[in-house]
């Protein structure tokens, strides 16, 4: 460290250095006198700007600055599962047994437990070849998850030496590497990656699997896939979150990724409870066996904020790279938006729409960007899907952060009040959301479900969309003037949203269907205005159709029809057609025409 390296100005989190030499750009510092996090994130010729991730209360200038000669980095290793971590990957529940409930400045402890010892098995031998990406040692992290310790990208050569299969700790070295060069580098459990960098895969594959979440509406009507993208947008109490939390108990990802950027402690604290008393029901494990948690709260420092999606996206792709599809929650990408803006403010950037930089759009971009569903370098297949929230202000949809997320996702999940205040979950509005992976999935949905899957659902959003159109005219001049054909859409448009689209999260059928359940439900609400259509098109009114109590049962079929007994749906169709028969008779026909006169 150079004498010069001290601070000159203090401006919230960002610190300057007059003067300073030696620094490189994202290089991680240690500030003042507690060595305060930080990252260089501006060079000139004198003047150094430094961004640190801890609170800077109680630092002054002239305390001294030291470089690390290397960027901010995650560590990698057994251990991460089960944990929970803050924006730059210090583990909460350490500092909390040594600063209590508040972090103190300068706060730190391993982000890895360095102590425990892990029962590895080596999957190589002296004088194999192995290039980067390759595992080389497996242990089981949890009962639901096998780590795979992977030789760093950028190394290739010849195992010289390994360790005997046994128990060992992160650090300790198993294996050892000969590169082309004859230098010899140490194994350990563990290794370190730079946060904003993407790992490297051998090349990335086609999408062609959904991500199955057990929620009607998304994987019916607005499917994600496995390394998709997907935006939840909504205002203050529509349910981004509640929608998260389900995404991320039932989907079938192998690993969860939760970021907690900017959002109320409370939240938190929820996602925590229930992540530890949840069930994984593939496992019939505590879902936090493979779980990663990251809790930057509103209360947290801001820049740390900004490095969390890093944080949580470095993770999801050292998983990744395992073999796994992993799923990355980000609540809320708005939040980590006003960080980059109170930190481009800071530093007297020049603002773009609304105060936010100018780079915003790009940010954006580098963050969904490295979703995707890859081949690994160890020749496997593994993927990260990316499922980020957005708060808009006042629900505003036309906000900078909201129009420029979509531009960079491929699903689009518009929650709206209306819904949420009515209790309808999820409170995802049909008509605004979209999603462009139906094309990519097509094949799959009629392979694994059934080769009618895709025409049951564009008749669904057919329906709905019809609705919105007539019910435009009801607003004006009620529905009493409406044909009785048109009477029956709106009929079967209430069964599929009360029915279909609405979902009870805390029923213990409803909270998660499968698919197959998905599609029956479809067929018989499909089967049923189909027939009813029929006898509307001979003559019997709407009304008699809905004296016969089927739009009500079938309102009730997610709940009445248990997810392990589908076979009770041909009950449905049985009594469709009893019921319907009877209104089909010439002389029932025939005293509709006399009311009718």
């Amino acid at each position: 460290m150079k004498k010069g390296n001290v601070i000159y100005s203090i401006n919230g989190p960002v610190v300057t250095v007059r003067g300073a030499s030696g620094f490189s750009m994202m290089e991680m510092v240690y500030v003042g006198g507690k060595k305060l996090i930080g990252e260089v994130i501006s060079i000139s010729n004198d003047i150094t700007t430094i961004q640190v991730y801890e609170e800077t209360t109680g630092l002054k200038p002239g305390e001294l600055v030291e470089g690390t000669g290397a960027p901010l980095c995650a560590n990698l290793g057994p251990g991460l599962l089960r944990n929970i971590f803050d924006g730059i990957e210090r583990p909460l529940k350490d500092i909390a047994e040594t600063s209590g409930h508040f972090i103190a400045e300068g706060s730190s402890a391993p982000s890895l437990d360095q102590n425990r010892k892990w029962e590895v098995s080596l999957k190589v031998k002296p004088g194999d070849k192995v290039s980067g990406g390759m595992v080389y040692a497996a242990c089981p992290e949890t009962p639901a998850v096998e780590h795979r310790c992977l030789i760093p990208p950028s190394l290739s050569g010849t195992i010289a030496w390994t360790a005997a299969d046994g128990l060992y700790t992160v650090n300790d070295v198993v294996a050892k590497v000969k590169d082309e060069k004859g230098t010899e580098h140490e194994l350990t459990l563990c290794q370190r990656w730079p946060i904003r960098s993407p790992r490297p895969v051998s090349r990335r594959l086609p999408i062609s699997r959904p991500l199955i979440t057990g929620q009607r509406v998304l994987d019916t009507l607005f499917p994600i896939a496995k390394g998709g993208t997907a935006a939840v947008p909504g205002g203050f109490g529509t349910g981004k979150t509640m929608t998260q939390h389900q995404i991320a108990k039932w989907c079938d990802a192998d690993i969860i990724i939760y970021v907690g950027c900017g959002e109320r402690g409370n939240e938190m604290t929820q996602v925590l409870d229930e992540f530890s008393e949840l069930i994984d029901p593939r496992t019939q494990r505590p879902l936090t066996d493979r779980t990663v948690l990251i809790a930057n709260t509103s209360n947290m420092p801001v820049a740390a904020r900004e490095a969390s999606i890093y944080t949580g996206v470095t993770l999801a792709e050292y998983y990744r790279d395992m073999g796994y599809h992993v799923a990355v929650m980000a609540d809320s990408t708005s939040r980590w938006a006003e960080a980059l803006r109170e930190i481009s403010g800071r530093l007297e950037e020049m603002p773009a729409e609304e105060g936010f930089p100018a780079y915003l759009p790009s940010r954006i971009s580098q963050f969904y960007e490295r979703a995707g569903y890859m081949e690994t370098k160890c020749g496997a297949e593994g993927s990260v899907s990316i499922i980020g929230a957005v708060s808009p202000q006042g629900a505003d949809f036309s906000e900078p952060v909201t129009q420029n997320t979509k531009r960079f996702v491929r699903c689009f999940w518009a929650l709206d009040k209306s819904l949420a205040y009515a209790r309808h979950y999820a409170a995802i509005n049909w008509n605004l959301s979209y999603s462009e992976y139906l094309d990519d999935l097509s094949a799959w949905y009629n392979r694994e479900v059934d080769p009618k899957f895709m025409d049951y659902r564009r008749q669904i959003t057919s329906l709905l969309g019809e609705e919105n159109k007539l019910m435009e005219i009801v607003k004006l001049i009620g529905a009493d003037v409406l044909p009785d054909y048109q009477k029956l859409i709106l009929e079967v448009a209430k069964v599929i949203r009360v029915g279909f689209l609405q979902q009870n999260a805390f029923h213990k059928d409803d909270t998660y269907v499968p698919m197959e359940k998905q599609f029956k439900m479809m067929e018989v609400i499909l089967y049923l205005y189909k027939k009813a259509k029929n006898l509307v098109d001979f003559g019997v009114p709407v009304n008699f159709i809905r004296e016969t109590g089927l739009f009500d049962s079938l309102i009730k079929i997610k709940y009445e029809v248990p997810n392990d007994h589908l076979e009770q749906f041909e009950g449905y169709f049985r009594e469709i057609d009893r019921k319907l028969e009877s209104l089909s008779k010439p002389e029932v026909r025939t005293i509709n025409a006399e009311q009718g006169e």
